[in-house]
């Protein structure tokens, strides 16, 4: 009978969903129990899989190992496996180590952080202005960097071999700088290359023998070196890779010998003891660690987030220092809490893995209690949301809070974010953004990619996974917003209204060859259906597209053509570390 039937599924009901709630309490219990490494573990679970690339991590109080582990593999080919001692090139990570190899010859008083970068390479132009050391590690110099301007000039990555002697050849023909030195922050890693040059020249070893004499081997970084020779063996290398089409791996790996801004080797165990040196001064004394660790200034005496290889920032409130990398597949971080005196290493072989917001998920799980800390909250590194996977930046995700720990808060209604996308132009350097409305979300764009802004106040915008704020001033009615921008591509920039596609006898007038002195090299433009194509025997053809008036946009460049009168005679090359490249035409 049908009531009976109802009854007996309700009651057998009861007990299941007792079952439920206890096997759910239970769950629960067991990740409020969680140890430490099954924290680690659960947040390295994308990187984990053997036969694929992935990451080490060591996290560490002082000198002393917490926490050191491999996952994924080192070497594809061979079923290696990551240990705390794969040896990984960190990147931009490198730089730290660079300023501390000056501030040890400023220690011994043989250079000052305030002489001319001429008096050590000579060889470098007379801007006007004198370009001090100090303006190099601090990233204030106005020098162009050398990546952008080698790739202008046709050097092809994992293809070309880079050598110093490369480097200093283009930086000697560069005709100017982007301001005057001291007035701007802008990254260059030609400044730190230099700074490599000068330990060279002073202490009469190459970067690598010194850093290894002075600070590697005192302090027992055994499995640490600058390799400045791209033919150099290093044992238990972890090689890197990115994804292929057919859904496996290729290699990735820098080839280039040059030294200072990056190819610093070292693992996850000796950056352990490079963390204790901060807080015992054992190679350099506690006065010189003090002032590795101070921020930059500009002319002004404003303070800027940056200074001598380390950057300053916040996480969940708590002040960090510390520096990312990447090149080719790798991707690092060492971050430092300094008063905690807890340090996280994250060293990747693989293009897709973030190791900053792995780092700062690590550190989580160590921290002490607090507001919105790690003790003090459930953890959000539970199975589906782990760090590192790749549908982690959709909108509301942890992924989307700012680097210092803003969660993002109800977005503007669709018809506000049409109103603010658009082209944006920074006239002083030609670079050009897109902003683009997609459903709820912002999303920057510049350089091909692009990253959501989350609203975080009446048109104040922050770049995800950033501190880079965007502020949107309403223009007139013809001008459109401008956009105040902070962060490395911090300007003012104004509305650019895009050019529709130009007719064929339009595209030819910029249709010739061109030659820069700055790189020594010559583009060949052609109009090609309907399109303006640049030609040249490394970079292929590269396919332009109209941005604005006598603008173009392609391969990663901004393109600003000039004219004398009516004819096109030149134009200027830019990307978002080297500015206003100037070609002129040759026929």
């Amino acid at each position: 009978m049908p009531a009976p039937r109802r009854r007996s599924r309700l009651a057998a009901s009861v007990p299941a969903a007792v079952c439920l709630l206890v096997a759910l309490a239970v769950v629960t219990l067991a990740r409020q129990r969680a140890t430490p490494e099954d924290r680690l573990d659960l947040i390295f679970e994308p990187w984990s899989a053997r036969g694929a690339p992935g990451c080490a991590v060591s996290v560490m109080r002082g000198g002393d190992l917490l926490f050191a582990k491999g996952y994924g593999d080192a070497n594809l080919e061979y079923d290696v496996p990551i240990t705390p001692s794969s040896v990984f090139h960190v990147a931009s990570v490198s730089k730290q180590f660079t300023a501390m190899a000056v501030a040890l010859l400023v220690a011994d008083g043989r250079v000052s952080w305030d002489d001319d970068i001429r008096r050590y390479v000579p060889e470098l132009p007379d801007f006007g202005d004198t370009i001090t050391l100090r303006h190099l590690a601090h990233h204030t110099s106005g020098i162009r960097d050398q990546w952008s301007l080698l790739q202008m000039a046709g050097w092809r990555w994992e293809g070309d071999v880079i050598t110093q002697g490369d480097v200093l050849d283009l930086l000697s023909r560069q005709t100017g700088v982007h301001f005057r030195p001291g007035n701007d922050y802008l990254y260059s890693n030609s400044g730190y290359t230099l700074l490599a040059v000068v330990v060279e020249r002073v202490s009469g070893r190459t970067l690598r023998e010194f850093t290894a004499a002075r600070l590697f081997e005192p302090l027992g970084m055994t499995q640490t070196t600058f390799r400045d020779d791209h033919t150099l063996l290093v044992r238990n290398r972890a090689y890197a890779y990115e994804s292929d089409r057919a859904g496996g791996y290729r290699l990735s790996i820098p080839d280039f010998a040059v030294v200072g801004a990056s190819s610093l080797f070292t693992t996850v165990q000796d950056l352990a003891r490079w963390n204790g040196n901060f807080r015992t001064g054992e190679v350099g004394g506690t006065g010189v660690l003090r002032q590795l660790q101070e921020r930059g200034a500009l002319a002004g005496g404003a303070r800027i987030s940056y200074g001598f290889g380390l950057v300053h920032g916040m996480h969940r409130g708590r002040p960090t220092i510390g520096h990312g990398g990447t090149d080719a597949g790798y991707r690092g971080e060492f971050l430092r809490f300094p008063d905690e005196d807890l340090g996280v290493a994250v060293l990747c072989n693989v293009r897709t893995a973030d190791p900053g917001r792995l780092a700062r998920d690590a550190a989580d799980v160590f921290l002490t209690s607090g507001p919105g800390t790690a003790a003090g909250r459930r953890t959000r590194n539970q199975p589906g949301t782990a760090a590192g996977r790749r549908t982690r930046n959709r909108p509301g995700t942890a992924a989307g809070r700012s680097a210092d720990g803003d969660s993002p808060r109800t977005a503007p209604d669709r018809e506000t974010l049409a109103a603010l996308a658009g082209y944006y132009r920074r006239p002083e350097h030609d670079i050009l953004l897109q902003l683009v409305a997609r459903g709820d979300d912002l999303l920057l764009v510049e350089g091909g990619a692009g990253r959501p802004l989350r609203p975080i106040g009446d048109g104040r915008f922050r770049l995800a996974g950033t501190s880079t704020e965007a502020v949107f001033e309403p223009g007139g009615a013809r001008s459109g917003p401008t956009l105040r921008l902070g962060g490395p591509l911090r300007g003012v920039y104004t509305h650019a209204a895009p050019v529709v596609r130009l007719p064929a006898e339009r595209l030819a007038e910029y249709a010739g060859s061109y030659h820069s002195d700055d790189l020594d090299v010559q583009y060949v433009f052609r109009e090609e259906n309907r399109r303006l194509v640049l030609s040249h025997r490394k970079l292929g053809r590269i396919r332009l597209v109209s941005t604005f008036e006598d603008g173009f946009y392609g391969g990663g460049w901004y393109f600003t053509f000039v004219r004398e009168g009516t004819r096109v005679a030149g134009f200027t090359m830019s990307t978002s570390r080297a500015w206003k490249v100037a070609f002129r035409r040759v026929r």
